[in-house]
């Protein structure tokens, strides 16, 4: 499972993963967060009409998750598949903490996931995942800056507070929850053998042949 702040290069590592099993003639099964078709679009209507307390942010995410792991993660684990996930429960964790709900509660409500064999934890400074974001020439969305929180009426400043609320969290759980902390503010090259390293272990458990990826 890949995990970090947005800008962190997560989804690009996530990607090459996958690439690279692929090649080698792994089964492998890669998604998304908040992939689901069940509430992608009542969380799509409350966040452009600012309806979504932190409360009901993280009711609508883990309704999400939940038709998402068993409709299109638990079939592939089943039948044997590597499972690659570009963000999973520990984004809930993270993110509904940082808006103010017990992370007990929100725990609670995802406790029928299992625990990963490996979660890789892209570690860089705010600042460069804001450095990121802006080079992109992505939109900071209000969400994701925070701003529904007050922290700032300016975009970047939000931003930035919201990302370091996040980083402390994840910070917390790559201690508690055993991530494999990866230095993200490196060359994609060395942070992929990092990756990979960290996966070998793990693939002698996995037959090979077909493969299978969801968007």
């Amino acid at each position: 499972m890949f995990e970090g702040l947005d800008g962190s290069g997560k989804s690009t590592q996530a990607r090459l993963l996958v690439k690279w099993l692929q090649a080698k003639g792994y089964r492998v099964f890669f998604t998304e967060w908040n992939s689901s078709e069940l509430v992608s679009n009542t969380i799509r209507r409350g966040k452009k009409r600012g309806l979504l307390t932190p409360t009901t942010f993280s009711l609508l995410h883990a309704t999400d998750f939940a038709d998402r792991f068993d409709r299109h993660i638990l079939p592939p684990l089943r039948a044997g598949y590597i499972v690659v996930a570009d963000r999973y429960v520990y984004t809930a964790f993270v993110r509904d903490a940082a808006r103010g709900c017990d992370p007990a509660w929100v725990r609670n409500m995802y406790s029928f996931a299992p625990v990963p064999d490996r979660t890789f934890y892209f570690q860089v400074p705010v600042s460069t995942s804001l450095k990121r974001k802006v080079a992109s020439r992505q939109k900071i969305s209000y969400y994701e800056a925070g701003m529904d929180l007050g922290l700032s009426d300016d975009v970047h400043a939000s931003y930035e507070r919201f990302q370091s609320r996040l980083k402390r969290e994840y910070d917390h759980l790559a201690t508690t929850d055993g991530f494999i902390v990866i230095d993200a503010d490196r060359p994609v090259e060395t942070v992929l053998a990092q990756v990979r390293k960290g996966v070998r272990p793990l693939l002698s458990n996995f037959p090979k042949t077909a493969t299978l990826t969801h968007a």
